[in-house]
């Protein structure tokens, strides 16, 4: 599909002038947004030659920036060789075409530069089936302005009324081809994405499931390939990862978790991304437990941490508990205790989030507390109880030997009691796994209840008669 001068140009090899537009906010707030926006241009391959600022009360129509910086953008561009030019901020296809036209060179904004890195870096089917699917959902709405060119039929006619033929036609036949693309990708991404929720639906159900988030370039790779036997790529750039990568992460004792490695956020992620790559972070909706990591070296970190907070709950990770890495505390300044270290970044984020744990993701620094408070969440509220188990259930029997204190055994005909100290999850992963026993005698669902009874429901406390009229009593 034709789309113009738009296309001739790659961003991937071209020096580029970036542009912020202020338009609210703090000065912290709209530096580290436009720093972010160098790291993603460099990330996609481009070679930053200048930047343009300016600060508005609202985005002018016609170009969005005003006209003075137009024509100051226009001659910092002819002098530094600049080919492209990246916008901090979501420009409309109209906007585009103009400056386009004003500054001869090609535009772009925040939101396509992102789509570029995920073309570029997913290797999954289902990423890749993403990234298509969010890309044609971009270009659709912008499809007019590509084909604008089509208003401008042969022999110097003028536009108008009889003469739209050939770029409107153009233009419906794109749309439709757009329409019937997204149909066919959104089908094959449904299937994909039917089959990955059973997976994830049936390793919750098996396992003890934890799930690393946080924003890109926090260092979620290196810390998943520190706890499990590792194989994600870990790289100093942005959205090293794209896919999800699961394996099981030894807690001690005889006792595991499935660890899961996300795609990283990103401020300001294009919406279309976010519903695409819903599925992606499926593995965190779905935990028993969000590890977020906070790259606590960052001097955008409480933004980093704001963001991703925002992202989880709009996904609807909410039912879970969530516990904060403060990774990275090698690169603060002195050592990284709380109590002496000269860098008060990490003791202000102790007194934000008391039960955060600092970590190193690269020293290994914090790694044993950590997998002492997950396991400490999978095995849950621990009561003393006796579990008699058909001998014939081997596998609930050799799991409670390995994961579970045992006190006593007992064997009778056929089946062996275990006085055991077991947590209520264990106790819940073992029913769900279809185990055969009894929890004190009674059936295991109904022992279940009776050692972690619901707690009772509180009654709203009654008015008392004329308690509106209480004063002077």
């Amino acid at each position: 599909m034709e789309t113009g001068r738009h296309a001739e140009v790659d961003i991937r090899v071209e020096p580029a002038v970036l542009v912020g537009v202020r338009l609210g906010g703090t000065d912290e707030e709209f530096e580290a947004s436009l720093a972010e926006l160098r790291s993603l241009a460099e990330t996609a391959g481009v070679r930053v030659v200048g930047t343009l600022e300016q600060r508005r009360v609202a985005p002018r129509g016609k170009t969005y920036i005003g006209k003075g910086k137009v024509e100051e953008l226009a001659a910092m561009c002819r002098e530094l060789g600049a080919r492209v030019v990246i916008f901090d901020n979501e420009l409309a296809p109209s906007q585009i075409q103009e400056l386009e036209k004003e500054l001869s060179v090609k535009v772009i904004d925040r939101s396509e530069v992102i789509l570029d890195i995920f073309a570029n870096r997913a290797t999954t089917k289902q990423a890749q089936l993403q990234v298509e699917i969010a890309q044609l959902e971009y270009t659709a709405p912008r499809l007019r302005a590509m084909w604008s060119h089509l208003g401008q039929v042969t022999g110097g006619a003028p536009v108008g009324v009889g003469t739209r033929g050939p770029g409107e036609q153009q233009l419906e036949i794109d749309r439709r081809i757009v329409k019937a693309k997204l149909d066919k990708l959104r089908r094959e991404l449904g299937e994909i994405e039917a089959r990955r929720t059973r997976e994830v639906r049936q390793r919750r159900e098996e396992h003890f499931t934890a799930a690393l988030v946080g924003y890109t370039n926090a260092g979620k790779s290196s810390l998943f390939n520190r706890l499990t036997r590792g194989g994600a790529y870990a790289a100093d750039k942005l959205f090293a990862t794209l896919g999800t990568r699961v394996e099981q992460w030894n807690l001690g004792g005889g006792n595991a978790a499935m660890l899961s490695d996300t795609v990283g956020f990103v401020q300001r992620l294009p919406h279309h991304l976010v519903a695409s790559f819903r599925a992606t972070l499926e593995d965190a909706i779905a935990s028993h437990v969000i590890l977020v990591v906070l790259d606590v070296a960052d001097r955008s970190a409480p933004m980093q941490f704001d963001t991703v907070t925002e992202v989880l709950d709009e996904i609807g990770a909410v039912e879970q508990p969530r516990i904060l890495l403060l990774n990275k505390v090698d690169r603060l300044a002195g050592t990284w205790s709380p109590s002496d270290g000269p860098d008060t970044r990490l003791r202000d984020w102790l007194e934000r989030v008391p039960d955060a744990i600092p970590i190193s993701a690269t020293e290994g620094t914090g790694l044993d507390d950590l997998a002492a408070r997950v396991l400490g969440l999978m095995k849950g509220d621990v009561r003393a109880c006796t579990l008699r188990v058909a001998l014939a259930d081997g596998r609930t029997v050799d799991f409670i030997e390995k994961r579970v204190p045992v006190i006593d055994r007992r064997w009778t005909e056929g089946h062996v009691e275990l006085d055991v100290e077991i947590g209520r999850r264990q106790l819940e992963q073992l029913l769900a796994g279809g185990a055969r026993m009894t929890v004190d005698g009674l059936p295991a669902h109904e022992g279940l209840r009776a050692l972690w009874p619901p707690p009772a429901r509180r009654e709203p406390p009654r008015a008392r008669p004329h308690d509106s009229f209480a004063v002077g009593e």
